[in-house]
């Protein structure tokens, strides 16, 4: 079945669902009632011969329904495009553009480069927080029309740019330093020392220590998670534990005296990529510039 044979309000109710999170707020967005957006999804899925919606909180579009969302989603901003273009378009609103981008660049350098995208470009932004690792996979499931992420392997459909190098250094209060890793060399007393670490997913710390240590030892199994950039930093800062803190952030805390560096001549290089959808969506070109320009200024450069 051709995309084209989809019908589009069922294409877009969908869409309304996987980004609402639940019938009931599809319903609201849409102005329909929730027994209305299920018997269209339930069509939509009958049409189709597959179930395009796992029913979880919230929904979530099967491997067939991602394929459905990211033609709903190019849909949607092609036609604002088409509108825009025959000076119909009906409520002047802002053209929306969800992204997914890793916390610590969030933290860090890219909210600045969203204000350098021009006044008179009517933009809202969506931004979805994933690590880096996996915001690629919010644009195989069509959630997001671009990503900051460290798969350099284009997503189908989407084309790739280098950002740079986002370096992290590893750190620690100096009074932690003093009664956890002054006893011995680094590579002994680092897996022994109290961690920080961002989620379960992150492996940073991990894998720096598995590099330190030739690969024998991993990081310590006392470990806190602190799932934000920022806590992150303030827990390596208050002395809870060891971490690899983005430069940016790491830095003034070492001018300071907050922070030192356990391994001056070390740290950990993570490249970032842009990848976005292959549409001329204006808007998203613009947007992709002023990421380009501030990740060339704030990121090293890939080696």
């Amino acid at each position: 079945m051709a995309m084209a044979d989809l019908p589009l309000e069922q294409v877009r109710t969908l869409l309304a669902v996987v980004d609402e999170g639940t019938f009931d707020a599809a319903a609201a967005a849409l102005h329909v009632t929730p027994s209305a957006v299920s018997q269209r999804v339930k069509a939509l899925e009958q049409r189709t011969g597959r179930v395009l919606l796992m029913r979880t909180k919230p929904a979530r579009p099967t491997e067939s329904g991602q394929a459905v969302v990211r033609f709903a989603r190019q849909l949607a901003a092609l036609e604002r495009e088409v509108r825009a273009d025959l000076g119909t378009a009906d409520d002047g609103s802002p053209a929306r553009l969800p992204i997914a981008v890793n916390a610590d660049s969030l933290a860090t350098w890219f909210l600045p480069a969203l204000t350098r995208v021009p006044r008179q470009v009517a933009v809202c932004f969506e931004l979805h927080r994933e690590d880096e690792a996996h915001t690629a996979t919010l644009l195989r499931e069509g959630r997001v029309m671009a990503a900051v992420t460290s798969a350099v392997e284009p997503v189908a459909g989407c084309t790739v740019r280098p950002l740079g190098m986002a370096r992290y250094l590893p750190s620690a209060h100096p009074e932690f330093v003093a009664r956890r890793l002054s006893a011995g060399p680094l590579e002994e007393c680092l897996p022994e020392a109290p961690v920080i670490v961002f989620d379960r997913r992150d492996e940073l710390q991990d894998g720096f220590v598995r590099e330190l240590t030739g690969g024998a030892r991993s990081a310590s199994g006392v470990r806190h998670f602190v799932p934000t950039s920022e806590g992150f930093c303030d827990a390596v800062a208050a002395g809870l534990g060891w971490g690899l803190v983005p430069e940016q952030q790491a830095l003034p805390l070492y001018r300071s005296g907050a922070l030192v560096g356990l391994a001056p001549e070390r740290r950990l290089d993570v490249p970032l990529y842009w990848q976005q959808w292959k549409l001329d969506v204006p808007a998203l070109a613009v947007v992709a510039e002023a990421v380009a320009e501030a990740a060339g200024e704030s990121l090293h450069g890939l080696e």
